[in-house]
Formats: C-alpha cells, structure tokens, sequence
C-alpha cells in the first residue's frame, strides 16, 4: 500500500475461474462479478501512495463488457499459472491428492491451471482408492512430505448456550431482524459478522442450507466440545472460523462454490456495507487510501439477479455519516444489486429504477428520525408502518 509494489484487486471468484479457464484451455470468460462498477469501467487503483493521500499512481484498464439476455458481463482473461504451491491432507505414490474438510479451497483450482504443481502432504500413502482422489495426479508433479503437521487454527470458535453475542444493542437489532429473512428449504450464503451471527437466530422448524464460499453446503453450529465436537483448522467458514457440518453436507472447491453462487443457485445472500444507493448501488469493499485485503466474494455474491440480495448494517457510520445514500462515494461492489436494506432504525425495501420504500421501524423510531440520519429521499406507504419484528 506504500507504492512500492503493483497490486491488482480481482474478485476472488474470478481470480479462480480465471486460472480454471487456463487450466481447460479457454483463453477467456465472460463473468456478471464486477459489471457495472469501476472495476469493469476502469479506475480501480492497482496501487497506492500513502504520501499523496490515497490517491492511485496508477488505474486498471476498462474492460471489455457484452450483453447476454439483458445481462452485462464482463471479459476476463485466462491466467495462466507458472508454479502452483498447494497443501493437501493425503498423496499416493502416484501422485493423486485427498483434501480434508474445507481445505480443499483454491488448491485444486490452481493446480489445474498450473505449469507444475509442487504439493505438501500430510501424509503419502501407496495407493489412495479411486472414489477418494479429489484431484489427479495428472495436474500434481511433485509431492513433498510435510515436516510438521500442526495447523493453526485462526479464529477458533466454540458453541454456546447463550445468545449471538452481539457486541451492542443496535447489532443484536439488526440480526434478529435478518433471521426473519429466511424461509423454510433456503439456500444461503451469510457474509462475515452481523449476517453470520444471524444463524443464531433461525426460527423454529425452518430448514436452513448455508452455504460458505470457501467450499462447503450444509454449515453446521460452531464445534461443541461438551459432545465430542473439537474445532478442527480442515473445517472452517469463509470468516476462518471453525464449523462443524450438518447432515447432507457437501464439500467441494472455491471454484465450484462460485459457480453456485453466479449460477443462482442460492436463494438468498446477506452481507454487510460500507455504502448503499438509493437504487440499490453496493458499496462494501475498500476505502480509498486505507489496508485492504481484497475484493473476497462479495462481487460474486451479488452477481446473480436469481439471488436476494439483503445488506445488514448499522444506519451510521461511527462519526455520525450517512451509510445509505443518494450516490455511493466509494468503489461499488455492485450495481444496482441490493433487493432489501435492514439497519438498526428500520427496513428499506429497494426498487432499482424508482428507489428506497420505507417498510418497517425499529421500536422508538420514528419516520423523522430514519429521513435525519438518511441522506437520500424515501417512499413512505403509510404513516403507520409496522415495528421491526425481532421477537
């Protein structure tokens, strides 16, 4: 972030679906992650000056977009991978690999797209049986046997009796409301924080599939240790936090995580932002001039019209700004793609052409207070609007 080295900011899923391509002898692919934003239009910083206040020494290129059935995508280049490093739970002397959990993740995807593969294994075997080889040995050149097999686990997280453990009273407000988002036989993707904590609070006979990014379909409870349950790092969320996993649940790949997730196979997606429009603009990935990770999913994730999209988060920034706006300020994650709003003071609901319709209050709020701590206007269907239901 200092300037001294070019970084270039690629949706995750199309980071591996761009190397997949490579790998399957495709030169390029058209992806909705990313269309509409200035990710697509060109003017994404690749790299950054903290001497000159943030401002880029250098912007991406705009992209080549086309419309397929109403649908802007957005051409992204094979990529090509000269050495690919992966980890990997088992090896056979042939070279076939076996994934543990979750920690399939990129592995797989980067080794198909690899020159050579250079894998370290837990443990090398003389012959893993067909049904168990989560990758061939035709994509792996090299095996090396690990010398410590002690992982670390990241964020090791444990089930409790008690509630969501939301840090403050407006948090606890907003995820009890989104649980009543979710209807019975769902599939869901929940984003890191507020969203997740909402899991908690799934009603009572609602059959629930969530869904992480890194690989997995069927997210069970947090590890209980009091059943035999240890937190293990091969079994982990997106948000690096142990899992445990459910009855008629799957693991797979990042890529084929993203394919669900683009394919609009989920039915419903819940994320926090830093920003929202009017008309449904996302904002949630990078300040200008700040530490950044990257774009993770979240491009992916509100890339399918077929999926809700809902946005949790507080109302106001922590020095008092306007989170919902008439225009985004920041770099959008999305355009046009949010469907519903829910923040500690009411519920917005969000029609892309005509704007936000305000649909229900928190308890002590009134019309005035949600128009002063909102920047851009609002419908209104009726002066007396329902009280957020987080019972």
């Amino acid at each position: 972030m200092s300037g001294q080295i070019e970084i270039e900011f690629v949706p995750q899923g199309t980071i591996v679906a761009r190397i997949q391509a490579a790998g399957s002898g495709m030169p390029a692919i058209y992806t909705p992650a990313g269309a509409g934003t200035i990710y697509s239009q060109g003017g994404i910083p690749i790299k950054y000056n903290t001497s000159n206040d943030g401002r880029p020494c250098k912007v991406s290129e705009p992209k080549e977009t086309r419309w397929f059935d109403n649908t802007e995508y957005v051409l992204e280049y094979a990529m090509p991978v000269d050495v690919a490093l992966i980890k990997a739970y088992q090896g056979d002397v042939y070279g076939n690999l076996r994934f543990q959990g979750t920690s399939q993740n990129c592995n797989p995807d980067f080794a198909r797209g690899a020159k050579i593969t250079i894998a370290e294994v837990e443990e090398i075997v003389n012959e893993l049986p067909p049904n168990d080889v989560h990758l061939s040995n035709i994509y792996v050149d090299k095996l090396i046997l690990a010398k410590n097999n002690e992982k670390k686990i990241e964020r090791r997280k444990e089930f409790t009796n008690t509630s969501a453990c939301a840090k403050n009273m407006k948090s606890e407000i907003i995820i009890k409301r989104v649980a009543k988002e979710f209807q019975n036989g769902m599939n869901v993707n929940l984003g890191i924080g507020i969203p997740t904590l909402a899991s908690n609070y799934i009603p009572s006979g609602k059959q629930i599939t969530l869904q992480s990014d890194n690989g997995i379909l069927g997210v069970g409870p947090y590890p209980n240790p009091a059943k035999g349950q240890i937190p293990n790092a091969d079994w982990i969320n997106a948000g690096k936090e142990t899992i445990t996993a459910l009855p008629g649940a799957s693991v797979f790949s990042s890529c084929e995580s993203f394919n669900m997730i683009r394919g609009g196979h989920m039915d419903l997606t819940i994320l926090g932002a830093l920003q929202v429009s009017a008309h449904g603009d996302l904002a949630n990935w990078i300040v200008p001039g700040t530490l950044v990770k990257g774009m993770g999913g979240a491009m992916d994730l509100v890339s399918s019209s077929k999926t809700k999209v809902v946005v949790a988060m507080k109302h106001l920034t922590k020095d008092g700004s306007c989170k919902i706006r008439k225009e985004c300020s920041l770099p959008l994650t999305g355009y046009r793609v949010v469907d519903r709003i829910i923040t500690d003071m009411c519920v917005f609901d969000v029609d892309k052409q005509y704007g936000l319709t305000l649909v229900e209050l928190a308890s002590g709020v009134s019309i005035n207070d949600v128009r002063n701590a909102t920047e851009c206007d609002f419908h209104v269907n009726s002066e007396t609007l329902p009280r957020m239901d987080i019972e």
